[in-house]
């Protein structure tokens, strides 16, 4: 069954979930498994299930173009090369697959030769990995795996596989984290030559290790003032090293910004295959959505992996609305005016009026939640 999301041909990034992780890290509220407790045939079955999740969804949602992949999770890159391949292969197949961006999230432990040779063999052609913090004693606070000691190897062997398509992120607000420490994380990172970094202050999410941790007073992080601080000095010297901050958590250098992420910022239509994955489908011509999240469930997922199957949810034109402004400010751009008057019908200007007028000449990027809440009372 094809369903017509708009008359015409349908363009629709691609966003796989892999919910294997070879450990889970103490702050992490993304769905993973950890690995070592699944077997190789249910990983390699895993694979067939993601692959026949796709083209059916192709096909159920008449795409046209894939102009975006991001392969995420979890941790990717401990399928190994061999199952790697085996997605690489089928996903260059695919009816309409020629993305402008094909990204691949890794982490050094486990970003093996092998690995990255296969990613740069099967059309990968930006790599994004989970740096963190080279600070051992912050790392092991919150359950990082992999000694801090072998970063600079692995980095190396990753940015001479993938040279200006080396993305990493860090992370601010860990214990035992000092400003001098943030900055000298930036500096050993900046020496491999990233070409996009993410720069995230530490959330503590609920259900987590690290919420438990936190709340017995094992773990200690700084104080809210405290983390912003350390934040802030981890922008500043980024922006100083030439990197432009173009969204809330995330900085570039000229021309190497994340196409595929800015799509979301911009609530372009995307798929999503994978336990707990989401996408989202654009109806242009109504100014409505239809998203589709799966259970976070391999079992269940392996067993059942259609998108029929999927949790269903209809954004009407004020939800839509209220999305495209969320996502849309948070990016240095703002949303694309034209996109959303030939959505709405109307421009931001007509919705929020007396919001644009008092944030005429204020940052929005930082103060994000404040904007919002005055933009959404707005509109309602």
């Amino acid at each position: 069954m094809t369903v017509k999301i708009n008359q015409k041909p349908v363009r629709a990034s691609l966003y796989i979930h892999i919910p294997f992780c070879a450990a889970l890290c103490d702050y992490c509220d993304f769905y993973s498994v950890a690995a070592g407790k699944e077997s190789d045939t249910v990983m390699d079955v895993f694979i067939k299930a993601v692959i026949a999740d796709i083209k059916y969804q192709i096909e159920y949602f008449d795409v046209k173009e894939i102009p975006t992949v991001y392969i995420g999770g979890g941790t990717p890159s401990v399928l190994g090369g061999k199952r790697l391949g085996i997605l690489f292969d089928s996903l260059r197949y695919l009816p309409g697959f020629s993305p402008v961006e094909f990204s691949i999230e890794v982490n050094p432990e486990s970003a093996a030769e092998e690995v990255l040779s296969v990613c740069r063999e099967g059309g990968v052609n930006r790599i994004s990995c989970g740096v963190q913090s080279f600070h051992e004693p912050s790392r092991l606070a919150v359950g990082r795996r992999g000694q801090a000691g072998l970063l600079e190897r692995q980095l190396d062997l990753i940015a001479r596989f993938f040279p200006d398509a080396f993305c990493a992120d860090l992370i601010t607000g860990l214990p035992y984290q000092t400003e001098k420490i943030v900055l000298e994380d930036i500096k050993r990172l900046l020496a491999f030559k990233p070409s996009h970094i993410s720069l995230y202050s530490l959330s503590v999410e609920n259900g987590t290790l690290l919420e438990e941790k936190v709340r017995s007073n094992i773990v200690r992080l700084p104080e809210r003032d405290e983390a912003d601080v350390l934040w802030l000095a981890g922008r500043d010297a980024l922006e100083e090293a030439g990197f432009r901050h173009y969204e809330v958590s995330n900085f570039a250098l000229d021309g190497k910004r994340c196409l595929h992420n800015i799509r979301y910022w911009q609530m372009e239509s995307w798929m999503g295959a994978g336990p707990a994955a989401s996408g989202t489908m654009i109806n242009e011509n109504a100014g409505k959505a239809a998203r589709f999240t799966y259970t976070p469930d391999l079992r269940a997922y392996i067993e059942a992996p259609s998108i029929g199957k999927a949790l269903r949810e209809e954004l009407d034109r004020v939800d839509l609305l209220k999305e495209s402004l969320l996502m849309g400010y948070r990016y240095s751009e703002g949303p694309d005016l034209e996109k959303f008057r030939r959505r709405f019908g109307l421009g931001i200007e007509d919705f929020i009026p007396k919001t644009i007028a008092r944030w005429k000449n204020r940052e929005i990027m930082l103060f994000l939640n404040s904007f919002l809440s005055e933009a959404f009372s707005e509109v309602t």
